[in-house]
């Protein structure tokens, strides 16, 4: 195994004074200096080449690798593997060429200062990624660390929260933790307006008594809640539907004939990995599908305007397929059906003859199994209750063998 000659090095508010022996002797010894500007300033002018990063990032970590053989020292932020730049390094190095030394979070930080214990607190980064993604966290009494990429971030996020109803939770903007320390507490609704330092993090107490539909931890979120035209999978037959997708950590989802995007989205909601394709022919539930995946917090949804198969020859093979639209040519369900990787799963659900006859012409082709679904709802007549029967739901599930 071979020595390490890349150090990553957490470094804090309190610089060079606060690493440990360890660290600082790394630092002191070495031959190349990588940072930002803020991090590399903290280190005192010696011997050491200094690169700062370049935009884009990867262009440094690329140009890494030519000083193999050098003690190269990388300043990070408290801890480089926590949503650090540790992760993207050791893509582009094997992990016995480089060794990491971590300091303090931030988040471990902020938990000290609210007596919050971390195991029980959400920490996401909000740094560099849409802030829509919060709303994917937002249930009703849990505490949140957010990570932000600017003084601005603070009142942007206190303006998502207040439109999801949330103006009265608690809300603290800390900033230059384990250094010059400055802490901001309120309401969220005082919050827009306020000027922050840009080195901040946000914690956030939300309220136990607050209703927040999209919050649910599995699938089967009412229609109401999404933009559609009609064209939506049904909630009692979507939480079916995703049942037999099982999805996975890390899975690939395509969502072929997505209509409103409710699966694919439902699909991405279920971990905090999760990935998602939906193809859509009509620019109209396009736009619709973009919408939706914004508001549920997902908006890193790929959404494709055009016609499957034909859209979908250059994409990465999925581990699972569902398709809610475009039945009408036979050949659809083999196409993705071939496409599928090894233990992958295809679910198919059709509600006109044509789509029908399409499942079991696969169905015959590629064994499976068929289900017959068909959900009745209650509705008031005069003094009375009616069951109004939806339209039955005719379900393909194809297991791909290993």
């Amino acid at each position: 195994m071979s020595a390490p000659w890349l150090f990553v090095v957490g470094i804090g508010e309190d610089g060079v004074a606060g690493l440990s022996p360890r660290a600082r002797a790394v630092v002191e010894n070495a031959e190349v200096l990588v940072g930002g500007a803020r991090h590399l300033a903290m280190v005192p002018h010696g011997a050491p080449e200094r690169l700062s990063w370049e935009r884009p990032i990867a262009r440094t970590l690329d140009a890494l690798s030519r000083h193999r053989g050098r003690r190269v020292v990388v300043l990070a932020s408290g801890d480089p593997l926590w949503f650090g730049i540790g992760r993207l390094i050791l893509r582009r190095l094997p992990a016995e060429e480089v060794e990491i030394i971590p300091n303090l979070s931030a988040f471990q930080w902020a938990c000290c200062r609210l007596g919050w214990a971390l195991e029980e607190v959400a920490a996401v980064s909000l740094h560099g990624r849409p802030i829509e993604r919060l709303r994917r966290h937002l249930a009703p009494g849990v505490r949140l660390l957010l990570l932000t990429g600017s003084g601005e971030d603070p009142p942007r996020i206190a303006a998502l929260l207040q439109e999801e109803g949330l103006g009265r939770a608690d809300m603290w903007v800390m900033e230059r933790l384990g250094g010059a320390e400055r802490i901001w507490h309120g309401r969220v609704r005082e919050a827009p307006g306020r000027r922050f330092d840009e080195l901040n993090l946000v914690a956030l107490a939300l309220p136990r008594d607050v209703e927040l539909p999209r919050a649910a931890l599995v699938p089967g979120r009412e229609e109401e809640l999404f933009l559609h035209d009609g064209l939506i999978t049904k909630a009692e037959v979507r939480a079916a539907t995703l049942a037999r997708l099982r999805p996975q950590p890390g899975q690939l989802l395509w969502d072929v004939g997505a209509g409103s995007g409710a699966v694919a989205i439902e699909w991405l909601r279920a971990g905090s990995d999760m990935r998602a394709l939906a193809v859509e022919q009509r620019a109209e539930r396009v736009a619709r599908i973009r919408e939706n995946a914004r508001a549920f917090g997902v908006p890193e949804l790929v959404v494709i305007h055009g016609r499957a198969p034909e859209a979908l020859r250059e994409q990465t093979a999925p581990d699972a397929v569902f398709i809610g639209g475009g039945l009408e040519d036979p050949e659809l369900v083999a196409c993705c059906y071939e496409r599928l990787r090894p233990c992958g799963r295809l679910v198919a659900n059709a509600v006109t003859p044509a789509g029908e006859e399409s499942l079991l012409y696969a169905w015959r082709r590629f064994g499976g199994s068929l289900y017959r679904l068909q959900v009745s709802r209650a509705e008031p007549a005069g003094g009375t209750v009616l069951w109004r029967a939806q339209a039955p739901v005719t379900q393909l599930l194809l297991v791909k063998p290993a």
